[in-house]
């Protein structure tokens, strides 16, 4: 059904962006500080973390305790305020044999409101992964094109961390960074043991602002070191687009967001060329229809993949010249590692809390041994670090009752230790996505369907990782935690991670690609992709900052056309 006219929506605009999270907050930054006017649609409910969230609440005032429901996947007081794992009336299927999960934000700023903040940059080899090994496709850009835009974003959303003089990992310049927080005690443990056996530990670079961000429209104070980040932050600290970008965008009077918009087709004005999009009300079941000179997709690598395959009128998809929409998927992979030490048992208690999640890390070490062949998987992982006072687990507590079980949670708050791993993914034929045929979801836009598996590269590569993660805990004395089982049966599920990237991917050519390297599809002229899709690689690095500033970089190229007449 046909909706009346939306007011919010209908007068004149440049371009329509669907999507709001860091893709569509940089884009609609971007493009009306250059004087576009903007139409943003997303397809969550409007979200105001300055009035919304509940910074210092305990977990003991939450239902169960803030235990994980199907509506808080991640704890009652945590900013997914919509979508998750599941959503009703809005399935996703898979192929017979395949274990993916799809993490769907439906609110407005998407995964930024509730993201890990770990900004690592991409370095020279992750853009050239073909031309080391043999395995995947070269990117047609190399660091030398974005590091600039890596500064830039960097000062501009706020990020604390230090230099890293290792290979492939680029360093910033001085004036991009704040300060680092310093370690935590645990973290120390881990830094001096693991440089030990020669693995190096450095300071993460974590959108986390350490010192103050004046701003007269969106001003951002320094993190105080005292709440969860994922709960969303009241006074902007960690970065997130409702309280920077957006804001920012709006303040231009060329921003308009309708939000609990499903955008379910692009429409065309002629072959070549997009006229706009058609859009479900999610709360009336309303379709309506919009206009712009050009449309920029940034609603995340599976959702902008099914709006171009529902979008095309012969069965295989808009802007898939190259028949490479939805292949290439690739996700993080990831694995945890745990172990009780007992050098940091009935330690003083004091705050450790820090700025949410961890202050150091360890990157990938051993690019020479892999070149060399010496390795038995092909691309690199890194671990981020977890440790500070909580309740332990369970693994790590003597089986004893009452009295004696408090003094033993108190005894051994605080000495147990992490490692997570987080790696590459090579993409795979047998790891993509499609429409599938038969269902589709209470709007009646046809849904994905996922195939999906690890390869034995990415099976190795955990193994190496869990070797890894074991010295470090058996030089301190640890007991490890872990199951003993095959690495494949300790390997996060396909999308778990929620580093979904490459289903559009970017080349030189529309022959074997999807986007060029400013995101233009080859076959549509005015219709620009922004999100992890156009990835031609998911490095094992962790992949917002490169979505960031490879929107600011299409996003100057977009608005350079527009000014030159093109899509009149």
């Amino acid at each position: 059904m046909t909706g009346a006219a939306n007011p919010a929506a209908d007068a004149p605009v440049d371009v329509i962006i669907v999507g709001s999270g860091a893709a569509g907050g940089m884009a609609a930054f971007s493009l009306t500080k250059s004087g576009l006017r903007c139409l943003m649609l997303e397809a969550g409910r409007d979200y105001d973390p300055q009035a919304e969230v509940n910074m210092f609440a305990p977990e003991s005032d939450a239902p169960l305790r803030g235990a994980s429901t199907p509506d808080k996947p991640f704890g009652y007081f945590d900013a997914t305020v919509g979508g998750g794992w599941q959503i009703d009336g809005e399935p996703y299927t898979m192929r017979a044999g395949s274990d993916f999960r799809w993490y769907r934000p439906r609110m407005l700023g998407g995964r930024t409101n509730h993201w890990g903040r770990h900004v690592p940059r991409l370095g020279p080899y992750d853009f050239k992964p073909f031309s080391r090994d043999g395995l995947g496709v070269d990117w047609p850009i190399g660091y030398d094109d974005v590091a600039p835009f890596y500064d830039r974003v960097e000062r501009m959303i706020g990020v604390n961390g230090g230099r890293l003089e290792l290979e492939n990992h680029p360093d910033s310049p001085a004036d991009c960074l704040m300060p680092p927080p310093r370690p935590r005690v645990p973290e120390m443990l881990i830094k001096a043991t693991a440089e030990s056996l020669g693995i190096p530990v450095r300071a993460a670079h974590t959108a986390v602002l350490t010192r103050d961000m004046p701003d007269p429209v969106a001003p951002r104070s320094a993190c105080f070191n005292a709440t969860p980040c994922t709960r969303g932050c009241t006074i902007g600290a960690m970065f997130q687009t409702t309280t920077s970008l957006l804001p920012m965008a709006k303040a231009t009077g060329r921003l308009r967001t309708v939000t609990d918009a499903m955008v379910s087709r692009i429409t065309m004005a002629a072959p070549g060329k997009a006229a706009g999009v058609e859009y479900v009300d999610r709360k009336t079941g309303l379709r309506h229809r919009v206009t712009a000179r050009a449309v920029v997709l940034a609603a995340g690598t599976g959702e902008t993949t099914r709006l171009l395959l529902n979008s095309g009128e012969d069965g295989r998809g808009l802007a898939n010249t190259s028949g490479e929409l939805g292949r290439n998927l690739t996700d993080s992979t990831g694995a945890s590692f745990r172990a009780y030490i007992p050098a940091l048992a009935d330690r003083p208690r004091y705050n450790e809390d820090g700025i949410g999640g961890q202050h150091i890390y360890i990157p990938f070490w051993l690019y020479r041994e892999q070149k060399r062949g010496e390795l038995d998987f092909a691309r690199g992982y890194h671990f981020e670090i977890g440790g500070r006072f909580g309740v332990p687990p369970a693994e790590a507590l003597p089986r004893v009752w009452g009295a004696k079980l408090k003094q033993a949670v108190r005894s051994t708050s605080g000495a147990t230790i992490g490692l997570t791993l987080r790696g590459e993914m090579i993409p795979n034929k047998d790891t993509f996505c499609e429409i599938d045929p038969a269902v589709k979801d209470r709007f009646g836009i046809p849904v994905l369907r996922f195939s999906f598996r690890w390869s034995q590269n990415e099976i190795n590569q955990v193994a190496h990782g869990r070797r890894t993660a074991h010295a470090v805990f058996q030089r301190m004395n640890g007991t490890i935690l872990d199951p003993d089982l095959p690495p494949e049966k300790i390997m996060t599920a396909g999308g778990e991670i929620i580093h979904e990237l490459g289903t559009a991917r970017m080349g030189s050519n529309a022959r074997n690609s999807v986007v060029d390297s400013y995101g233009k599809t080859w076959d549509v002229d005015n219709l620009v992709l922004m999100d992890g899709a156009i990835f031609a690689s998911g490095a094992h690095k962790n992949p917002t900052l490169t979505i960031l500033a490879l929107a600011l970089r299409a996003s100057e190229r977009l608005a350079a056309r527009m000014k030159t007449g093109a899509f009149a």
